[in-house]
């Protein structure tokens, strides 16, 4: 029951303060990860990877990923109602007062406030996912100070390299190359599947 009541209180605070959507809530899961022992770092990079692949909004595909590993099909339920929940409450109470305060200055400011701390939370996820998956580098909390430390992941000692040129060649066919610019993501998606077996048979994974 208390890893239940945990889990609903964790990705409730998460639904609250990932200002953002879904990439947001990465820095918090990175955060349970570390507090609870639930999951590594390398198992939040493949939940990540399998909540981009899936249909739905990533941040509650997380939610019901890590929910469903701790605590099975309860805990993915519970994980997911915690994590909605703010966001029920949020755009209830918004839709009630936002009419009569929509033009208010001090309105107004707060939404400009919060593009800047989304903005950030997304590009710390982003960060973490580049020097974990393609870097083999590990993001570690600070013991002091404001800054993180980095270190090298512990099941590698070298930049992925397969990693870092499949990323770049789809940069360039989903920005620069006309006939591909266009395909569904899925398309994209299949293809790096395909690739990461390719890779896997030939043992440079």
């Amino acid at each position: 029951m208390m890893t239940y009541l945990r889990l609903y209180w964790e990705f409730f605070k998460t639904g609250l303060f990932a200002v953002g959507g879904g990439m947001a809530t990465l820095p918090f899961l990175k955060d349970i990860g570390q507090a609870t022992g639930w999951y590594t770092d390398t198992d939040l990079m493949n939940m990540l990877a399998v909540s981009e692949s899936t249909p739905g909004p990533i941040g509650i595909n997380m939610a019901t990923y890590v929910g469903f590993t701790v605590g099975g099909i309860p805990g993915a339920i519970i994980a997911t109602v915690g994590e909605v929940t703010p966001s029920i409450i949020v755009i209830l109470l918004v839709a009630a007062i936002l009419e009569k305060f929509r033009d208010s200055k001090l309105v107004g400011s707060a939404f400009y406030g919060l593009r800047p701390a989304s903005t950030g939370l997304i590009g710390a996820a982003c960060v973490t996912v580049v020097l974990q998956v393609l870097g083999q580098i590990s993001v570690q909390a600070a013991d002091s100070g404001l800054l993180n430390a980095f270190a090298p992941a512990s099941n590698a000692g070298r930049p992925f390299w397969p990693g870092f040129a499949l990323a770049a060649v789809l940069l360039v066919l989903t920005n620069w190359v006309k006939p591909t610019k266009k395909l569904h993501p899925i398309v994209f998606i299949a293809f790096s599947a395909v690739v990461g077996i390719a890779l896997g048979a030939m043992g440079l994974l």
